[in-house]
């Protein structure tokens, strides 16, 4: 189906098919349609990979091509600097060992080490003590750089061999496309792009730093393939040692991996060792890929910036030891994500599984699936020389200007780097093509009732995509196909685990089976609506109260406070507009109003004044309205369930002394809350339990001053949490209940102010009491483990500071 012509993105370039040997030119979008019901029908990319049972003298000479590099196999002539020679690693590790950084680094440590040994009265006398000093001081260097050498070695990628690179190329191509059946897509426009910035790049010895969101274990196969097909530098791809496991990890490093440890520390030497090994592929050309979100999606939609590694490259460029660096935002959507049902059970507090060889080779069974595409945007590469240029001039010409004005000045920096974080993030979304999937999952998780006819479906999905496209947005899969054809492809790829369907009535009837999985799909598209659902769930403050359109208009100014308030809530969670709050809601509002969605009264200057429903709106059943605030009501729920769990933290009467409370099982006791409210009926969506949003919830509460987190660079001592001072209710005196009121009470009101009147439910005061009395039985139960646990962290957190000092400094000695 072609954009309608109130559409605002622009027509887009053709699509590149990478389906094994073969490389297609498509229309934008293409679509194949859905299998037969027989599901005989094999898609042309699995039939241009030859099969070893069906034609095994066809498939020994695709293999034997790939081995010895038969024209574009061989992959000559690559766009970037020499990697794939013998020696290459080596090479590697000299160069890191080398860098300045790491032997200022090495001295210092020793250094330091010597002189504690000093103090301690192990280098002798006056006599002899100068000449230890220098003996010793040597004697510890060797061995950091012993350490140094051998940390290296197990970090770096080692990427020596064509030969190996073809065949790992080959058999990533045949997995790859044995689940994803439809293979791997990308823009030709921007792969054009890319190859005249690999070539500008190469020529002045510039790495390209690719910087994907990260939803699957599969992002990082599809961009090598990506760049092993289009002839570009295989980057260096960011892991964490959790997968360098026998087998896989050294396949995976030969690949291109660089292994990283999932937290530093306060290891000094292997901190300043990263640095350096980033700044020599930095200094000599290297591509290299990092994830902006550190760790996987696990709820769809994109996570915070981590700073970890971007902060590394950024110091490399803002120091001047590297020249500059091209970055270049990467967005990899799927119709469906292998990974979703693991998601699902850590989300609802299931410990997360060690990686190991057995769980990658059992993945084999999902190659029979029929995952549908993947699909990989590019946004357009961009200089971090530049990006830093940019920000010191818009700094400079400040008018709140104070003080320095050195970037390398730590506020700056910080400020510099989630500039540049966030800039990554929304480049990220600009690309993003949404998949049918993630329209199915989000219709079916925005309606009333509990199924959807066909033809509602299709009206909906077609609906969905326009607003999409009019956002700016991207739709995958709709040139010079039916929604009805996208329609079918996308629920034969959900399947009927997601997606059920009642035969035998009427019309064909479809509903969400697994509603918690499904929206990981949903929260594909959110990041499109956001302000949207925003200023329809703050009117919903007044919509809920029911009554005539009068009545449930609300002012501006109550408007305004109201989106203020949940943005500030959810600022960990979603990304907005650059332009500020009050443009961004008059924008919305004006958006919504050309909707016919809501009509906005103004006074003679054209200052919006209240806001209600528009008639036509009402008559239509608020579909369009509902729409929005069925987007963020999960999220509403989920902080407000986190909220509600923070009365539990009230002490009880018989609490004398102080007890701080573990955060992780003040979390996890959070997240049985909200089961329980679930399944009694005061919650309505399950998925108000995900444990990343109850995490950002706490996060959020933090950063307000709601609660105090005592954290220890200790890995043996937990974070406690405890309310704030001003924070804390009061118990009945008589009974030791919770009193429902003050402000933590107020800001859950608020809070729920914006949840959604369902039929399970109301807001008043037996439900408010019911569900007070449930927090307080939890907390009970967190009061009474963390006092029943002698010396555990709850008592290491409460010595004095100076006690806690001496201890940290105690254990900084032991080098």
């Amino acid at each position: 189906m072609p954009p309608s012509k109130t559409d605002k993105s622009p027509a887009s370039a053709p699509d590149l098919d990478i389906l094994g040997d073969q490389v297609t030119l498509h229309p934008t979008g293409y679509v194949e349609p859905p299998t037969s019901q027989g599901g005989g029908h094999e898609r042309n990319l699995v039939e241009h990979m030859a099969k070893f049972r069906e034609s095994p003298l066809d498939f020994l000479r695709e293999v034997s091509l790939h081995v010895s590099g038969t024209g574009w196999r061989a992959y000559d002539d690559v766009l970037g600097q020499p990697i794939l020679y013998s020696g290459f690693s080596e090479n590697m590790k000299a160069a890191v060992m080398r860098t300045p950084m790491l032997k200022r680094k090495i001295e210092d440590l020793a250094r330091q080490r010597v002189e504690v040994e000093e103090r301690s009265g192990l280098l002798g006398d006056e006599k002899v003590r100068i000449g230890n000093k220098t003996r010793r001081k040597a004697e510890i260097e060797t061995s950091l750089q012993e350490v140094a050498l051998e940390l290296t070695d197990g970090m770096i990628c080692k990427m020596e061999s064509k030969r190996f690179i073809r065949g790992a190329y080959y058999l990533s191509t045949q997995l790859l496309t044995r689940a994803y059946h439809q293979g791997v897509h990308v823009s030709s426009e921007e792969v054009l792009r890319l190859r005249s910035v690999a070539e500008q790049a190469a020529k002045k010895k510039h790495s390209i730093v690719f910087l994907p969101c990260h939803r699957s274990h599969v992002d990082y196969v599809s961009l090598q393939i990506i760049c092993y097909r289009l002839g570009i530098a295989l980057p260096t791809v960011v892991a964490g040692d959790n997968l360098n496991f026998p087998v896989l990890g050294s396949f995976l490093q030969h690949a291109g991996a660089m292994w990283i440890r999932r937290s530093f520390g306060d290891d000094a030497l292997y901190t300043t060792l990263v640095q350096s090994y980033i700044d020599t592929l930095l200094q000599n050309g290297f591509n290299f890929e990092c994830f902006i979100e550190g760790g996987r999606s696990r709820t769809g939609k994109l996570l915070s910036p981590k700073f970890g590694i971007l902060s590394f490259l950024l110091d490399s460029v803002l120091s001047g030891r590297v020249d500059d660096a091209i970055i270049c935002p990467v967005s990899t959507q799927y119709d469906k994500v292998v990974e979703t049902e693991s998601y699902i059970s850590e989300l609802l507090g299931q410990p997360k599984p060690k990686e190991n060889l057995q769980d990658f080779l059992s993945a084999s069974s999902v190659l029979s699936l029929k995952l549908g595409r993947v699909d990989v945007r590019f946004h357009k590469p961009w200089s971090l020389r530049d990006f830093i240029n940019g920000q010191r001039t818009r700094k400079d010409q400040s008018p709140a200007m104070t003080g320095s004005t050195k970037l390398q000045d730590s506020e700056n920096r910080v400020r510099l780097l989630r500039t540049l974080g966030f800039k990554v993030l929304s480049n990220i979304n600009a690309v993003s093509v949404v998949m049918p999937t993630a329209l199915i999952g989000t219709v079916l998780l925005t309606l009333r009732g509990r199924g959807v006819g066909k033809s509602e479906l299709i009206r909906r999905v077609d609906w969905l995509s326009s607003r999409v496209r009019n956002k700016g947005g991207r739709v995958a899969h709709f040139a010079g196909a039916p929604t009805e054809v996208v329609v079918d492809r996308g629920l034969e790829v959900l399947g009927s685990s997601l997606v059920g369907v009642v035969n035998g009535l009427p019309e064909t009837t479809y509903y969400a089976v697994d509603r918690f999985q499904l929206s990981f799909y949903r929260n594909m598209t959110i990041h499109l609506f956001i302000t949207e659902a925003l200023v329809s769930a703050a009117m919903y403050t007044r919509v809920k109260q029911g009554g005539g359109p009068d009545n449930q208009r609300i002012s501006f100014d109550h408007l305004h406070d109201q989106v203020h308030f949940l943005s500030q809530l959810f600022r960990g969670e979603f990304i907005y507009p650059t332009a500020g709050l009050l443009a961004n809601l008059e924008a919305t509002l004006r958006g919504l109003e050309n909707d016919q969605i809501i009509t906005v009264s103004r006074d003679p200057a054209g200052k919006a004044l209240s806001a209600g429903l528009s008639d036509a709106e009402r008559k239509n059943g608020r579909e369009n309205y509902d729409f929005y605030c069925f987007l963020i009501w999960p999220f509403i729920e989920s902080t407000w369930l986190g909220a509600v769990a923070l009365m539990g933290l009230t002490p009880p009467l018989e609490q004398k002394d102080e007890v701080l409370l573990d955060v992780a099982k003040t979390q996890d006791a959070a997240q049985l809350l909200g089961k329980t409210l679930y399944h009694q009926g005061d919650l309505s969506y399950f998925e108000a339990v995900n444990k990343e949003t109850l995490k950002n919830a706490f996060q959020i509460f933090e950063d307000e001053g709601i609660v105090s987190l005592h954290k220890s660079k200790d890995k043996n001592i937990h974070t406690t949490i405890k309310l704030a001072e001003g924070w804390t209710p009061k118990r009945d005196p008589a009974t030791g209940s919770i009193v429902p009121e003050g402000n933590l009470w107020s800001f859950i009101e608020t809070i729920a102010s914006s949840r959604r009147e369902g039929k399970n439910r109301r807001d008043g005061a037996t439900v408010s009491t019911r569900v007070l009395v449930l927090a307080d039985k939890v907390g009970r139960q967190l009061f009474e483990s963390a006092a029943a646990t002698p010396g555990n962290a709850v008592v290491d957190a409460m010595r004095s500071p100076k006690k806690r000092r001496r201890k940290e400094i105690q254990t900084k000695a032991r080098l």
